[in-house]
């Protein structure tokens, strides 16, 4: 068996096991990974209107009009969006604002919040999973929304995903960041774990660039931006993400992002060697069973781009082992309408050479944060919300579900009395 047949196997069982289980996802069975047809095979056939190249618009087609809901219009489209992104960047039209003061410790403070479940109406479900399921939840007292993530222990144990569980409750409580979820609170009961999370109203980016096909430079660049600015927040404290795809990737009543999903997060201040994450985002040396650091992060987020930029992952295919070999590879097919500056970001993301991928360099993130496809970027106003986000979700209220499926409901009541035969792995659950 081959290297790549060997990790083919691992790769079925730690996605059946580990995904589902880890997930915070508000979805579990997503829209096919596979890429929405595109209109730029790399021939060239897409054109731009003589109107377009006068006004320095980005080429769009109808293809790329995201269709508003019922009582939406047309100014809430991502085209819109596109259009307005062109000067928001460097706007001056903002006062500096400080940033919002972080808690002292946000551990202790998560710690010292007792939520019972009697504490919380039990709204409708919002995704499930193999070991569970999220459900939209209120808080009786305050009033206030939250998701709360429900597993089920026996399923835990059985599909072996106790440390990644217990990884992700312990790295959430310790994280404050504005595009990161945030946990509110956890509990458990003799059957069931409870991770008690912000409701994020807007839905998942996948679903937005899907409808959109893809999107513009500047939109790439504004949700690529967010997410660079989370993980410097948590690669300063250790922590490699390593699941980074549209799915994870939430918009917020202001359209901006919210990273969830923390169960294959992992406190590394060296090495680790363990296989997971989603087969399209997986650095060479993951696939290649070396040991492996924050630069797989960093990897990613040159996946990220390059499928928000052209509709699809750099190295898809529908057959995994074809798809590692060209991971592995690392031939990229750039569409013609790429950015030349994005097109040489990409290089020096998407590249197998430790010692030349942008991130693990001695300049750390500053090299990305500094390259000419995020020129013109203020940074301070990005980390303090002050740039207009590309597209603000539809938003009812605070609990509003409708940028969310809907889903058969729980039959089996939660909180009943039994016997816990698992206390002993979730004590500080």
């Amino acid at each position: 068996m081959t290297l790549i047949d060997t990790l083919v196997e691992k790769t079925k069982k730690a996605m059946t096991a580990g995904a589902n289980a880890a997930s915070s996802g508000f979805r579990s069975t997503h829209e096919s990974r596979a890429p929405s047809p595109h209109r730029d095979d790399g021939t060239g056939s897409t054109t731009p209107t003589l109107d377009e190249i006068e006004h320095g618009l980005d080429v769009v087609t109808v293809g790329d009009l995201l269709v508003p809901p019922p009582g939406g219009n047309t100014s809430s489209s991502i085209l819109a969006a596109q259009q307005r992104a062109q000067l928001a960047h460097t706007s001056d039209h903002y006062a500096p604002v400080a940033p919002a003061a972080e808690e002292a410790d946000p551990a202790l403070t998560r710690r010292g919040r007792h939520t019972r479940l009697e504490d919380l109406d039990i709204r409708q479900t919002l995704g499930t999973g193999s070991f569970g399921r999220v459900h939209l939840v209120r808080e009786k007292d305050t009033g206030k929304y939250f998701a709360m993530k429900v597993l089920k222990k026996t399923e835990v144990v059985k599909h072996k995903q106790v440390e990644h569980t217990l990884n992700e409750k312990h790295i959430l409580e310790q994280l404050q960041h504005p595009f990161l979820v945030n946990l509110h609170s956890s509990f458990q009961d003799a059957s069931r774990l409870y991770i008690v999370m912000d409701y994020i109203t807007g839905g998942e980016l996948f679903t937005y660039l899907r409808r959109s096909q893809r999107f513009s430079n500047n939109v790439a660049k504004f949700y690529a931006g967010e997410v660079l600015l989370a993980f410097e927040y948590l690669h300063k404290r250790d922590i490699i993400y390593r699941d980074l795809k549209p799915e994870n990737l939430l918009l917020d009543g202001q359209g901006h992002i919210k990273i969830i999903d923390f169960g294959f997060a992992k406190y590394v201040p060296d090495v680790t060697w363990t296989l997971c994450g989603t087969p399209d985002y997986l650095a060479p040396e993951i696939i290649q069973s070396r040991g492996y650091g924050k630069a797989v992060d960093w990897y990613a987020l040159g996946v990220l781009i390059f499928e928000m930029l052209a509709g699809y992952p750099p190295f898809y295919d529908e057959d995994t082992i074809r798809m590692y070999q060209k991971i592995l590879q690392g031939r990229v097919k750039w569409p013609s309408h790429f950015d030349p500056a994005a097109r040489d970001l990409l290089k020096r993301l998407l590249t197998a050479d430790l010692t030349k991928r942008y991130g693990n360099l001695k300049g750390g993130s500053k090299d990305i944060k500094t390259h000419r496809w995020f020129a013109n970027l203020d940074w301070g106003k990005l980390y303090r919300k002050q740039i207009p986000p590309p597209y603000v979700p539809l938003n009812r209220g605070d609990g509003d579900t409708s940028n969310f499926d809907v889903y058969p409901e729980e039959t089996e009541p939660y909180g009943r009395p039994g016997p816990d035969p698992y206390s002993h792995l979730f004590k500080d659950f």
